[in-house]
């Protein structure tokens, strides 16, 4: 039990840096807005359930390309974790700069045409596995959660609640956007959202940097 508070507030920090991501709508968001807006709440959910599969995809095959690495080099964790800050710092300039720009949500046109779920779902799946940007995103995650040692327990809480975070924070934009109301709430909200989100990457990118554990 000792073991477990002892890694719980990696695990927990890993789980808030995920959380205010999905805060700012990228290309899997927006088409999964796109779709509950222009084709049905049912078709978004469906894309929202292919992108969090997709995300468990990219974490397990970080995971597991991570624990080799380590298990190799033990001192890799450093440069990982150097990897993963730069990027959060670089999350927390792209989000800087939204909240200066003076613009609305815009959600892609995917059509009116109504397909079967399952097609939307593997559209979702194939969206979140062609973003580049994903990998990145699951080396800055698992790293906040890691230390020298770490048991590949830690690893597997890491994927495993985001990829349910994942399911119900995807689900929750479809059914919420699936109303222009949402989208101009948040449209209204979006410049101190990106500002807020900045702080956060900033904080939790220098974390990474400076941390020598």
């Amino acid at each position: 039990m000792d073991q477990f508070f002892a890694y719980l507030p990696g695990i927990l920090l890993a789980y808030s840096v995920f959380l205010v991501g999905v805060s700012s709508p990228g290309p899997n968001i927006l088409a999964i807005i796109g779709t509950s807006m222009s084709v049905s709440r049912r078709s978004g959910v469906a894309l929202a359930l292919g992108v969090a599969f997709g995300s468990l995809t990219w974490g397990t095959l970080t995971a597991l390309g991570l624990a080799a690495m380590l298990s190799t080099y033990a001192s890799a964790l450093m440069i990982i974790k150097c990897v993963g800050g730069l990027y959060l710092v670089w999350l927390a300039y792209k989000s800087f700069r939204s909240a200066a720009c003076v613009h609305d949500l815009e959600a892609p046109d995917v059509g009116q045409q109504q397909q079967s779920s399952l097609r939307y779902a593997m559209r979702g799946y194939a969206v979140q596995m062609t973003n580049p940007k994903a990998a990145l995103a699951w080396v800055a995650t698992i790293s906040l959660g890691l230390q020298p040692g770490s048991p590949p327990w830690v690893a597997v809480a890491i994927v495993l609640g985001i990829f349910l975070l994942s399911v119900a924070v995807h689900c929750l934009y479809a059914v919420a956007f699936s109303t222009p109301f949402m989208v101009a709430a948040y449209s209204r909200a979006r410049r101190y959202i990106q500002a807020g989100l900045g702080v956060f990457f900033s904080i939790a990118g220098l974390k990474l940097l400076t941390d020598r554990s």
